[in-house]
């Protein structure tokens, strides 16, 4: 007997439609399975029968058909066990073909038949909704995570036994709900605040200028000088995650199973902080069958990049391509796949090997060719890419036992959301509605300086050398400035503050 059944395949973070056939018939005992299946999908077989034969149910006696439509696209995932499984019940009469009609299924079996969870569930959902498919089976640690698609009826199962029961009408349950009350009291809730860090109130500044505009930030200072506990607290300002931006985080965070189980939707801005041993695949992405990496799981959020200079060359370059566009491009033989890369940078880094140069309680003890080398790691490409340089000095101890607490996180996200409210009157929604993504003929109509500002500017162009995409990144940041201050037009102040935040520009020219 011919059985078909619904499931889906991941390719990159969204998932493609497959349809599973099962065909029984008499003749020599053997189990073939086609549809360009990899190693993960042909060794379900041997997994599907113990199971099945573990629940009590009987195997196919004679030749068994298993095919993977379509057949050009590669499938590698234990996702297909569960309805391989259904589909060869479906075959041998133990159920009837029109009990799956409505139902699509996914999940990986043990040899005991429990059903373990598998990698994007989220777009699995969305995929069935889009296909006009109402029922979806999943195992129960993803259920939470596929009933945010409200469109269509989640049920989550933790072995073949119940999914037969609940295709069948013998077990009545109700479908799976997403705990929408839960995921919206804990939306947008950090554990850190601004407020915990004592002093630096130049480096909160620009912090808050960063999230304003959208600018990429590097810090340089010494150890302890607390540029980690500063990064940590920058997705505490951001702007609020929407429910739009919290579902194409998660679908990437479900397609590379980093959702906790019962997790069903991200309620915070990620901070991904790779540490510096990450291979290029770890960062961009890649594999046989392309899968996000370090700065697609940083989208909507913020990308940390600690002792930058100890970063792999070919890592830290291929972060130009994200940082202009916000999405990152993979490219095999046969097909190419683009995930969303649209974060906040920032970088850390000391001010040379030892880390103590410019401290004033330790002495340096590299040599300057030592310092050259160790600056030189990071191209100017990159540099020239990053909007924001300030330095971290230590924080004295003045500051450190001073009663009450600092600039605290609700103050400057005030400021940044009305900061925000105004870009988004002047470029409307959608892509390149930030300052820090402003394109040159943008620049041009919304960065209009008047003679002092210009004059400025020159004077720091020729003075410190600077590229024509640094020229455009001080005007992008000025407006940002001059956003904060609710001006509608750039001042020599708003210049003159933005040329401040070049600081590694000043200091590699007077190298």
């Amino acid at each position: 007997m011919l059985a078909k059944l619904h499931t889906f395949a991941l390719v990159g973070i969204d998932a493609v439609p497959v349809e599973v056939e099962v065909d029984a018939a008499a003749g020599t005992p053997k189990t073939v399975l086609v549809g360009l299946p990899e190693l993960a999908v042909r060794e379900s077989v041997h997994r599907i029968e113990r199971a099945l034969a573990n629940l009590g149910y009987f195997r196919p006696s004679g030749r068994t058909i298993i095919n993977l439509a379509p057949a050009d696209l590669r499938k590698d995932a234990g996702a297909f066990d569960l309805p391989i499984a259904l589909g060869l019940l479906v075959a041998t009469r133990q159920l009837t073909p029109d009990q799956l009609d409505a139902y699509a299924s996914v999940g990986e079996l043990a040899l005991d038949g429990s059903v373990r969870p598998v990698r994007g569930a989220l777009s699995m959902a969305m995929a069935a909704r889009d296909r006009g498919v109402p029922k979806v089976i999943v195992p129960a640690a993803n259920a939470k995570e596929a009933a945010v698609v409200r469109e269509i009826e989640v049920y989550g199962v933790t072995s073949l036994a119940e999914a037969v029961g609940i295709v069948s009408g013998a077990v009545e349950v109700d479908p799976v709900s997403p705990g929408m009350e839960e995921i919206e009291a804990r939306l947008n809730r950090y554990e850190v605040d601004f407020a915990d860090v004592r002093g630096q109130e130049f480096a909160k500044r620009a912090l808050t200028v960063a999230a304003a505009g959208g600018h990429n930030v590097i810090m340089l200072g010494s150890p302890g000088s607390g540029k980690t506990m500063l990064a940590r607290r920058l997705p505490t300002i951001l702007p609020p995650l929407t429910p739009d931006e919290s579902l194409e985080t998660t679908r990437i965070y479900s397609a590379v199973g980093r959702m906790a189980p019962g997790e069903a939707l991200l309620t915070t801005r990620p901070f991904r902080s790779p540490h510096h041993t990450i291979s290029d695949a770890g960062m961009v992405g890649g594999g046989t069958i392309p899968q996000p990496g370090e700065i697609s799981m940083a989208h909507h959020g913020v990308l940390f990049l600690d002792e930058l200079p100890e970063f792999n060359r070919r890592s830290l370059e291929s972060l130009r391509q994200p940082l202009e566009e916000g999405r990152v491009t993979i490219s095999r033989a046969a097909h190419s796949t683009t995930f969303p890369a649209d974060f906040v940078l920032i970088a850390a880094m000391n001010p040379c090997p030892c880390g103590f140069m410019g401290d004033p309680k330790h002495a340096c003890k590299c040599a300057p060719l030592a310092v050259e080398k160790y600056m030189g790691r990071i191209s100017g490409p990159l540099l020239d890419r990053i909007d924001l340089h300030i330095e971290v000095p230590p924080v004295p101890f003045e500051d450190l036992s001073k009663p009450g607490e600092g600039t605290g996180s609700a103050a400057m996200r005030a400021e940044v959301d009305r900061a925000r409210d105004i870009q988004v009157r002047r470029f409307g929604q959608g892509v390149g509605r930030l300052n820090g993504r402003m394109t040159s003929k943008q620049i041009r109509k919304y960065c209009e300086l008047d003679v002092d500002g210009l004059a400025t500017l020159k004077e720091a162009m020729e003075g410190l050398g600077l590229s024509a995409r640094a020229h455009d990144r001080i005007l992008r940041v000025a407006r940002t400035v001059a956003d904060l201050a609710g001006g509608e037009r750039i001042t020599q102040d708003h210049v003159a503050e933005a040329i401040g935040f070049r600081a590694l520009d000043r200091k590699l020219w007077a190298g």
